[in-house]
């Protein structure tokens, strides 16, 4: 089982994260799908995807749930049934969750790509001159900065809200593994913690709701 890292971020907060190896006949193996779920598998035309969808399953069974216990709302949240808070993310052959008792949480792994320079502007407000500043450290702070953002929409599930004009993320250098994130919508402040790592050309982000 390819269990590539675990993070106790605090003793209630817990991320797992899977390296996609095996088959899909591998990760099949033991696992038993909601009807729902199973669905929207089949739905799936990228085996890579459906390994992925599989691959969270494993990492549900490592924190001790199964398919069962998770459910989605209207927004396409997930829940956990037993009232934990949980978040899941997939990119490419890597898989993460995070699973909290007391906090509202979110994750969001990236692959580190050239593209993220170019719609930029389209997220964050940082201003960059590929011209004169490394593009290597651009794409990898413009990659925590999105994770950042989603991480916190995954926690908010609103819609109508804008990682532009309603997220936002507190500044950071290259040797910094947290920042702060603040979402500003309808009247509303919300503040979080954010931690991120990076392996293998990916990002990881996550993010906790801090109590007032």
């Amino acid at each position: 089982m390819p269990l590539y890292k675990t993070i106790t971020v605090d003793p209630n907060t817990k991320v797992y994260i899977w390296k996609i190896t095996e088959t899909e006949n591998e990760l099949s193996l033991n696992i038993q799908l909601t009807d729902i779920c199973q669905s929207r598998m089949d739905g799936m035309k990228s085996e890579l995807h459906r390994r992925g969808f599989l691959s969270i399953r494993h990492l549900m069974g490592l924190a001790g749930y199964v398919d069962h216990d998770l459910y989605y709302d209207s927004y396409g949240k997930p829940h956990l049934k037993d009232g934990n808070n949980i978040s899941i993310t997939h990119s490419y052959h890597f898989t993460g969750i995070i699973i909290s008792q007391k906090d509202q949480v979110g994750i969001d792994i990236e692959k580190q790509r050239n593209k993220i320079i170019r719609i930029g502007h389209k997220f964050s407000t940082l201003k960059v001159n590929p011209e004169v500043e490394n593009s290597i450290e651009i794409i990898k702070k413009l990659t925590i900065i999105w994770g950042a953002k989603e991480s916190l929409f995954k926690i908010y599930a609103t819609h109508g809200l804008s990682f532009l004009q309603h997220i936002y993320i507190d500044d950071f250098i290259k040797t910094d593994t947290t920042t702060k994130g603040i979402i500003k919508y309808e009247g509303c402040t919300s503040e979080y913690d954010v931690s991120f790592l990076e392996f293998e050309g990916f990002t990881c982000v996550y993010a906790i709701e801090k109590k007032e």
